[in-house]
């Protein structure tokens, strides 16, 4: 047929971010870095394609989608997250105009693929799965428009990503997948719908290769591991992969790792220890909030019954960085919440807090809740933005006005500042630095013309400089990003808040 006679060209195409929180926009200016991640998802795609296929790799993030890209192509491939779904809807409409034939999968679609009635065929939940037959059917000319499957992958035969394909210099860091699922069940959380209470895992061996494959690239910045809960499975994580990471990075330059995972990791001191030492420098933690009934209302168990502050200072002072993920706007909140979750972010040091005002994704309990009793409001916007999708219990102006609050403060150069001291009075040396290249050498530079000499938080970015010289010295570049990933924050802050 003609698909075997004439090899298929494939743009994957990959929606722009707005201007969050998570885009780290602002601070990527000072690195000469146009997007954070590249989009791990759609680079695995395209190891799945059949390889006599022609493959280009348009991240809107870093590029533009070019008239020239659109008649060269076959199909357009696009995937995104729900925070992406403007700039999706956007591209759809170009294919479309272009006279493309469009496939879409990824969290999105998966989540709301009845609101792009544009797309040709949707590859939904996990590619691993649903891909193979559309490429079967796709071959034989009778492909269907809905590609779907309750059934979990095993991704121990997921392939290495087409690293090949994206231009790594354009982006901070790089991202692998060790794991999928979480054991815990916050009632907030699409997790579970998407991937499973039982965490599946990849062999260390994969995530070598995987690793092998960035590192011949040249790549010897931070790889962010993205499991929903890297210590899903401990024992496996304990006996297998982190011993594979120590012994790959012995004779390796940089490649410091950062991931996401639960509170409990405070309880494992010997787990602690054998991540930092396999080059773990930073973790994002789900903290939510200090209410314990709050904490009961979704379900975040793991969070109960704790001294969270001293949990976090645990996991400081082992050697990670604790980033921080947190919530108002629960039925069990009352106005207290607000200077309660600014004390809390102030004491644990946790520098970079992501405060959002509780949304209710697709498919999770929460949603099904609230449709229940008819307190949901469309679709969630997917950012730390001050939007909510739900009518909540407390008055929708207190609510706004309080997550407004804690934003203006934990942002402003005074209290951000003293949070930047408060962590690098407890945080350990990283084991795996970031070789001081000649971007980060500039980045030192412009920071110290930017927020040194021209920024409003002048006074306190000298200050921290100088106690960080004095009193930490080998924390000094982590110091300099730290203050301009504050910038970033303020910038968006601004943009959302005012």
């Amino acid at each position: 047929m003609q698909q075997e006679r004439t090899p298929l060209k494939i743009l994957l195409i990959y929606p722009q971010f707005p201007d969050t929180f998570w885009s780290f926009k602002h601070a990527l200016k000072f690195i000469h870095k146009r997007s954070a991640y590249p989009p791990l998802g759609l680079l695995t795609v395209g190891a799945m394609l059949p390889e006599t296929w022609e493959k280009r790799l348009i991240d809107l993030n870093v590029t533009r989608l070019k008239e020239s890209d659109l008649a060269w192509a076959d199909y357009a491939f696009i995937s995104g997250m729900v925070v992406q779904r403007n700039d999706a809807r956007h591209i759809i409409t170009r294919c479309k105009k272009a006279g493309l034939k469009v496939v879409a999968g990824g969290p999105l679609f998966t989540s709301e693929y009845q609101e792009f009635p544009e797309v040709d065929h949707f590859v939904l939940n996990e590619a691993e799965l649903t891909l193979p037959p559309f490429l079967m059917d796709l071959e034989q000319g009778c492909a269907r428009h809905i590609y779907t499957t309750s059934a979990f992958a095993d991704i121990k035969k997921t392939p290495v990503p087409a690293w090949e394909l994206a231009s790594v210099k354009h982006y901070a860091a790089m991202s692998v997948q060790f794991s999928r699922g979480c054991p815990f069940n916050c009632e907030f959380c699409n997790v579970t719908a998407l991937f499973g209470h039982r965490p599946r895992i990849k062999d260390a061996e994969q995530i070598i290769a995987e690793l092998d494959a960035l590192y011949r690239l040249g790549w010897r910045g931070q790889v962010f591991f993205v499991d929903d809960n890297f210590m899903g499975n401990k024992k496996y994580l304990k006996t297998q992969l982190l011993p594979a990471l120590i012994q790959w990075r012995k004779d390796k330059k940089g490649v410091p790792f950062n991931t996401e995972i639960s509170i409990n990791l405070a309880d494992d001191k010997e787990l602690m220890e054998m991540m930092v030492e396999a080059g773990f420098d930073a973790v994002f933690i789900g903290i939510e909030t200090p209410d314990e009934g709050s904490l009961a209302e979704c379900n975040k168990m793991q969070n109960k019954n704790r001294d969270l502050v001293q949990s976090v200072k645990a996991i400081q002072r082992s050697g990670l960085q604790v980033q921080g993920g947190f919530i108002v706007g629960f039925d069990n909140d009352t106005p207290s919440i607000f200077q309660r979750q600014i004390d809390f972010i102030q004491k644990s040091g946790i520098v970079t807090a992501m405060v959002g005002i509780l949304q209710a994704p697709i498919g999770t309990r929460l949603y099904e809740r609230l449709k229940n009793e008819g307190r949901l409001l469309g679709n969630m916007s997917g950012d730390t933005d001050g939007t909510t999708n739900i009518i909540p219990r407390m008055d929708l102006d207190t609510l706004r006005e309080g997550y407004h609050r804690i934003m203006n403060q934990i942002y402003s150069p005074k209290h951000y500042y003293e949070r930047v001291k408060i962590f690098l009075r407890e945080y350990k040396d990283p084991k795996a630095k970031i070789p001081l290249d000649f971007q980060h050498i500039l980045a030192f530079f412009r920071s110290n013309i930017r927020l040194g000499v021209f920024g409003r938080e002048r006074f306190q970015y000298w200050k921290i400089l100088l106690w960080t010289l004095l009193r930490r010295p080998g924390l000094l570049p982590l110091a300099i990003t730290l203050a301009i990933y504050g910038h970033h924050f303020r910038k968006v802050c601004r943009l959302h808040l005012h």
